[in-house]
């Protein structure tokens, strides 16, 4: 086991998607752990305050090279990582040991024609929020004296595929843009591998975000992290699954909220299925008694999101 130290500069992150094609900016083996830093608000850059700016994140901004702006998504991702004997129909498990704001500023924004009221709020704004890094809160609005707690976590957590161009704003079976707010560190996520070395690259950092993000952003905020991979050649998996200290959690992303809610409870009794063994009928019934669906985000057109989560205490000897 290595430890490594993967710092955000114009060589080692990717805009606005992902790509096989991409040349890794890491290689490492199983079990290796990273130190990785990201950035966020690359089209918001020049509006920002002082304090959001770094001398690394303004070269990034400025000069970017070419062959690392992958597609017209928002999102500024670190990586991609190259993971060692990772191949498709392996499992790629990602544990966050810790997630925490690198910089005491994050930002909002509304954009125009997105969000879940598009017609009512379709005035661009952006907001610049102070992080009370050291009470780990956020005021919002400024003077009002309500307060956020910080719950930070990685918006985006996935993996190459054979397409070239990978818009970074739709998630799906390859993780992506989940906004899952569960994601935070102590949590796990799987995802399946699509192509050699996985090429997992992370990013889109938030402070703090409802379940829902129905504004399109959260708290956006640039992140430190440290996570540890580990290749899975004992599971096979078409879809992510979660697991934090407390619970499972199973994924569903589809057009609308009806069909993501759907999948996601499909995906929970296949889960039951194989790792409870279950019969289909026991785990339908064991969904509507003591699985939460919840909605993870409804702006990242065109997927919305939905996840179950089942808690730990229901099946305190399932692991993975």
């Amino acid at each position: 086991m290595t430890h490594h130290i993967l710092q955000a500069t114009k060589e080692t992150v990717h805009l606005g998607g992902f790509s096989h094609l991409l040349k890794p900016v890491l290689f490492v083996d199983s079990h290796d752990t990273i130190d990785i830093e990201t950035y966020t608000g690359y089209y918001v850059y020049e509006k920002a305050p002082s304090e959001f700016l770094t001398p690394e994140f303004i070269d990034i901004c400025e000069n970017l090279p070419p062959e690392r702006k992958i597609a017209p998504g928002p999102h500024l991702l670190t990586g991609p990582i190259y993971i060692h004997n990772a191949q498709p129909g392996d499992v790629l498990e990602v544990q966050l040991e810790s997630i925490s704001p690198r910089l005491p500023v994050g930002f909002n924004t509304i954009r125009a024609g997105w969000g879940a009221l598009p017609q009512q709020f379709f005035q661009p704004a952006l907001r610049f929020i102070t992080l009370d890094l050291k009470n780990n809160l956020a005021e919002f609005p400024p003077g009002s004296n309500i307060k956020i707690p910080l719950t930070p976590f990685f918006g985006i957590l996935g993996v190459a595929t054979p397409e070239n161009n990978r818009n970074s704003i739709p998630p799906g079976a390859y993780g992506g843009n989940i906004d899952n707010r569960q994601l935070q560190a102590g949590a796990k996520l799987f995802l399946p591998i699509y192509v050699p070395g996985a090429l997992f690259s992370l990013g889109d950092g938030h402070s703090a975000q409802g379940d829902g993000e129905v504004n399109v952003t959260a708290i956006e905020t640039s992140m430190n992290g440290r996570i540890k991979l580990i290749l899975r050649k004992d599971l096979q998996l078409t879809t992510p699954i979660a697991e934090t200290p407390t619970d499972f959690i199973t994924m569903g992303f589809a057009e609308t909220l009806d069909d993501a809610l759907e999948v996601a409870l499909k995906n929970m009794i296949d889960f039951l299925e194989r790792f409870a063994n279950l019969s289909p009928e026991d785990a339908y019934v064991l969904c509507s008694l003591a699985v939460n669906f919840h909605i993870t985000q409804v702006v990242n057109s065109p997927q919305k999101g939905v996840h179950g989560m089942l808690s730990k205490s229901i099946l305190p000897k399932l692991s993975l």
